[in-house]
């Protein structure tokens, strides 16, 4: 489950931020996935959860915000939108697709005490 591993890396910009801009408690965190970064969003809720229990961020509000994928397909020479990596175009069928949105996962505001 790579969920927990990002909800650690997650808690390390909390901590890392805190100190550079002298907060000390985090009430919510807005996220940002991509309908293509592999990320569960339950199985990251739940992740979230455990790890921030006993840190500045242990009661905080995890919100997420879904980004659908995009990509730029060759043939039609538009983007259109994907739901999943190696989706065919939806206008011509075509495999010449190059993924250019939704792909990340990033913090996107926090609100802090």
């Amino acid at each position: 489950m790579h969920e927990m591993s990002l909800c650690e890396s997650i808690l390390q910009v909390l901590e890392q931020q805190a100190e550079a801009q002298h907060y000390h408690k985090v009430k919510t965190v807005w996220l940002e996935i991509g309908a293509l970064a592999g990320v569960e969003a339950e199985a990251l809720r739940f992740c979230f959860d455990i790890v921030m229990q006993g840190s500045l961020a242990e009661q905080a509000c995890l919100e997420i915000i879904e980004i659908p994928g995009q990509a730029w397909c060759l043939p039609c020479a538009d983007n259109v939108a994907v739901q999943q990596l190696y989706d065919l175009c939806p206008h011509c069928g075509s495999h010449q697709l190059q993924v250019n949105s939704g792909d990340q996962m990033r913090i996107k505001e926090l609100e802090v005490e």
